[in-house]
């Protein structure tokens, strides 16, 4: 049985969401420290992202550092890489593979799906599903391929029709406006450039756990 409480803080990152000059293991090291819950291997996009050898040497690297903090380890979207180095859990889109045609292969794993709004909750297979991403809450600079903002509100909506279903919070998240997202009854909330980009990752994180006590 998935505990939600492991979305409380949900830390995304890849290397092209690093600053410049610093390095992504000593980012998420910090974040764990702090007490991040859940941590997702995003590599995707400009300028900086990996791919092959590279990319799954990054994985490991990471892997075994949120394994140290007992922290679990989700691949965004690369079901082979996730496969490969025995990740915790998976993270798909809408766009991206079907959670049907890998679930057998990811028995005992988490399998977190973004859904953005109640149409595309109702076109969802949610059989093997932990829990969902909603999103994005507000307007985001870490995702150029997002939709438009959906709000707070949209978790409140999705609660009311699936109360039990865990789901965190994604997009344009900052320390400032978790408070609402915490009112409409999410789990927890997905960052990026909110830790990534956070001049004192400990207060950051810190700031972001005592919404959802």
């Amino acid at each position: 049985m998935f505990n939600s409480s492991l979305l409380n803080v949900y830390f995304i990152c890849g290397t092209q969401d690093v600053p410049e000059g610093k390095d992504i293991r000593e980012i998420l090291k910090q974040a764990l420290e702090a007490g991040i819950t859940l941590f997702q291997f995003r590599e995707k996009g400009p300028p900086t992202s990996l791919d092959g050898v590279a990319k799954e040497d990054l994985a490991i690297d990471l892997l075994k550092l949120c394994h140290d903090y007992q922290v679990p380890f989700i691949v965004n979207d690369d079901v082979d890489l996730a496969e490969k180095i025995n990740a915790d859990g998976i993270h798909v889109g809408q766009d991206d593979e079907n959670v049907k045609s890998f679930a057998e292969r990811f028995k005992d794993k988490i399998i977190g799906l973004s859904i953005g709004n109640e149409k595309e909750y109702y076109h969802s297979d949610l059989e093997h599903v932990d829990y969902i991403g909603v999103g994005p809450m507000f307007a985001t600079i870490s995702k150029n391929d997002a939709n438009a903002p959906v709000g707070p509100s949209m978790i409140a909506t999705l609660k009311n029709i699936n109360p039990s279903l865990p789901m965190v919070a994604i997009g344009g998240i900052t320390e400032d406006n978790i408070e609402p997202i915490a009112q409409n009854g999410a789990d927890g909330v997905s960052v990026i450039s909110a830790i990534a980009r956070s001049h004192n990752i400990d207060k950051t994180v810190t700031k972001m756990k005592s919404y959802f006590k």
